[in-house]
């Protein structure tokens, strides 16, 4: 097959029909008639499913990968790719502030670049001011923390050769952040700048950002682990500095130092940092957890196909 369009569908009924007429053309234009659009419904609250159910009815080359429950998008995404069959696979969101047009100027700059993976980046971050800070911020923090080079604004949408897909679903991990597989799967990713439409709202709170931060960083890097090391390091090496400076003034001065004050501030700042510091390995230790017990990141309910044939 020349060409797998996979998306997902979240609060995405207003925008199928459209989304899956558009995308047909631009496959057809691509692939002819060989190609294959597939959606993976990811618990989706609304009518999503039904929607493309019935419009696939009277649409071929249409797979719905209906998912158990709600996995997260991530994940989602990892699932539609690992069932594509596609030469080159456009991944992409299915609410239209990505427009599966840029099929086509993808596939141009990945034949002049000579390029396993075209992806847009937005040149702009769309939103509002909350929104454009708390995405630079992530950027920065995650490139930091973990040496992983992803670019500021990136998005969903992006073509990938066959050997690209396959080795980027080869990444078996539970809980994983999909931005930073893009990366350090390697091989040569050209970047598009593109204006992506402000067209649905977005569906993650400040809560999900820094649970989507938190993941990002302890799943690509030690380093709050080795940050605690060394804090705790300098903590033990500065507290015995001052013990060694109080021991010298009560030998010289034959006075004890008062500060009732200082100690219960030093007591609850200490105690603070040792409880952040287990909350820290925390995390990873939950992340081992999670890893050693192989469960599945998604489950697949049922398979729909446009000609009514259902595994």
């Amino acid at each position: 097959m020349k060409l797998s369009i996979v998306t997902t569908l979240y609060q995405s009924a207003q925008y199928v029909p459209e989304f899956l007429e558009r995308a047909k053309a631009t496959a057809e234009e691509y692939a002819g008639t060989d190609y294959e659009i597939i959606f993976v419904n990811d618990g989706s609250p609304d009518d999503s499913l039904d929607v493309v159910l019935k419009l696939a009815q009277s649409k071929a080359n249409v797979v719905v990968l209906d998912l158990s429950r709600n996995f997260g998008h991530h994940k989602a995404m990892m699932t539609g790719l690992s069932y594509s069959t596609g030469d080159h696979v456009l991944l992409i969101d299915s609410d239209l502030e990505e427009e599966p047009e840029w099929l086509i100027k993808f596939d141009a700059a990945a034949k002049e670049s000579n390029s396993d993976v075209v992806y847009g980046v937005q040149s702009k971050r769309k939103g509002g001011v909350i929104e454009q800070f708390t995405g630079s911020i992530f950027y920065k923090l995650f490139r930091t923390i973990t040496g992983i080079n992803q670019p500021d604004n990136i998005v969903t949408a992006r073509l990938m050769s066959r050997r690209y897909v396959n080795a980027l679903i080869m990444h078996k991990e539970r809980e994983l952040n999909i931005g930073g597989l893009w990366v350090i799967t390697g091989f040569k990713q050209t970047a598009i700048d593109i204006t992506k439409h402000d067209s649905s709202p977005t569906t993650y709170s400040l809560r999900k950002k820094i649970s989507h931060l938190v993941n990002a960083v302890t799943s690509f890097s030690s380093f709050p682990l080795v940050f605690t090391f060394y804090s705790g390091l300098i903590i033990s090496l500065t507290a015995m500095a001052f013990i060694i400076i109080l021991g010298i003034k009560y030998a010289l001065i034959s006075t004890i130092p008062s500060g009732y004050t200082s100690i219960i501030a030093s007591i609850w700042l200490f105690s603070g940092l040792i409880i952040s510091f287990l909350g820290i390995q925390g995390i990873y230790i939950s992340k081992i957890f999670i890893e050693i017990k192989q469960r599945p990141y998604t489950i697949i309910k049922e398979i729909h196909r446009s000609n009514n044939e259902n595994k």
